[in-house]
C-alpha cells in the first residue's frame, strides 16, 4: 500500500460528509487514521471520530474556513431535488468550482470530486448537465483533481433498495419505469469510499476520471425482483409508460419533497453503466462487491 505517501498531512476535509456517500468516505478515512473534518450544513449528524465544521458550498467564507489548513479535500456534496436557494447550478456547478478554486489557492495537494456516470452537457436533465459543467469547472480550477463518477449507489439506508423495500411492503402492484429494462450498474457506497481513499493516496490517480460500477448491471425490474425474493414477497410488476410518470411528476411538483420528479424520470430513461474504455475499480486495485452479496447487510 502507498498509504500516507501522497497526503503528507493527515488532515482531510470532506464536504457533504454527513450525506449518504460522504458518511462512508469520512468513515473510511477515519478508519485509515486520518484527521477528518466533516464539512456540512448540519454537521451535528456526523460520525464519531471526525471534527464537525459548519459549511455551505454556496458560501465563500464558510467554504474557505473548512478548507484552510487541510492537505486534501473531498467534494461529496449531492443535491438531487432542487429547493428554494439550493439549485443544481448553485451546488453542483458554482459550489464545485468554489471548492476547487479555494483548495487550489490554499495549497491543498489533493482534490477528489464526486460526480456521476453519464455526466453530459447535452443531457435533457438539468441535474446531469450541472454535473458535467461542475466537472469542467473543477478541472479549470484544480487541474490535478481526481473525478469519480459512481453509478447508482446502494447501501444501508440508501435511496434505492430501502425505497423498493418500503414500497413493496405496502403496494400489491409495483409500477415500473417504462418496461423496467433500463440497466443500472449499481455500486456499493463502501466501495466508492474505498476508491476515494485510494485516489487520495496514489499519485497515478492525479488528474484522472474513474467510472465506478458494481460487478454487473441489472435492469430496474431485476433489482425490484431481487428485493422481493429477499423479503419472500410476491408482487405484480406493471410496466408504466413514461408519459404517465411525467404526469405524476407534474402533480407531485407542488409538494415540498416530491416522491418523483421530472429529472428522476429523465434519468430513468437511460442506462447507467460504466463505459468500457474508462478507468474503473480494477485500475485502483479494488474488487467491487455485488448487490446480492450485500443484500442482507443493506436490508437486514
Amino acid at each position: 500500500s502507498e498509504s500516507h505517501t501522497a497526503v503528507k498531512s493527515d488532515s482531510i476535509t470532506v464536504f457533504g460528509g454527513t450525506g449518504f456517500l460522504g458518511h462512508f468516505i469520512a468513515r473510511a478515512l477515519v478508519g485509515r487514521g486520518y484527521r477528518v473534518r466533516v464539512a456540512a450544513r448540519h454537521p451535528e449528524q456526523m460520525l464519531k471520530g471526525g471534527t464537525p465544521i459548519r459549511a455551505d458550498v454556496r458560501d465563500e467564507e464558510s467554504t474557505r474556513a473548512a478548507i484552510e489548513g487541510a492537505r486534501a479535500v473531498v467534494n461529496a456534496v449531492g443535491l438531487y431535488v432542487e429547493r428554494r436557494g439550493a439549485t443544481f447550478q448553485s451546488v453542483h456547478v458554482e459550489g464545485a468550482e468554489r471548492i476547487a478554486r479555494i483548495a487550489q489557492s490554499m495549497g491543498a495537494e489533493r482534490l477528489v470530486h464526486v460526480s456521476g456516470i453519464g455526466a453530459d452537457n447535452d443531457s435533457p436533465s438539468p441535474y446531469v448537465r450541472a454535473r458535467a459543467q461542475g466537472e469542467v469547472r473543477v478541472r479549470e480550477q484544480f487541474g490535478a483533481a481526481t473525478i469519480l463518477r459512481p453509478s447508482v449507489l446502494f447501501g444501508p439506508g440508501d435511496a434505492l433498495l430501502s425505497s423498493f423495500d418500503r414500497l413493496t411492503a405496502i403496494l400489491p402492484i409495483f409500477p415500473l419505469f417504462g418496461s423496467g429494462d433500463v440497466r443500472l450498474q449499481t455500486v456499493y457506497a463502501g466501495d466508492v469510499a474505498t476508491a476515494a481513499v485510494v485516489c487520495l493516496e496514489r499519485d497515478d490517480t492525479l488528474g484522472r476520471t474513474f467510472e465506478l460500477g458494481g460487478p454487473r448491471a441489472y435492469t430496474f425490474r431485476e433489482i425490484v425482483e431481487t428485493v422481493l425474493r429477499h423479503r419472500n414477497r410476491r408482487r405484480l410488476l406493471v410496466p408504466m409508460p413514461f408519459a404517465a410518470w411525467e404526469f405524476l411528476a407534474t402533480l407531485c411538483s407542488v409538494l415540498p419533497t416530491p416522491p418523483v420528479t421530472h429529472d428522476q424520470i429523465t434519468l430513468a430513461r437511460q442506462d447507467n453503466v460504466v463505459q468500457e474504455d474508462m478507468p474503473s475499480f480494477h485500475s485502483l486495485g479494488i474488487s467491487p462487491r455485488s448487490l446480492e452479496d450485500l443484500l442482507g447487510h443493506c436490508l437486514p
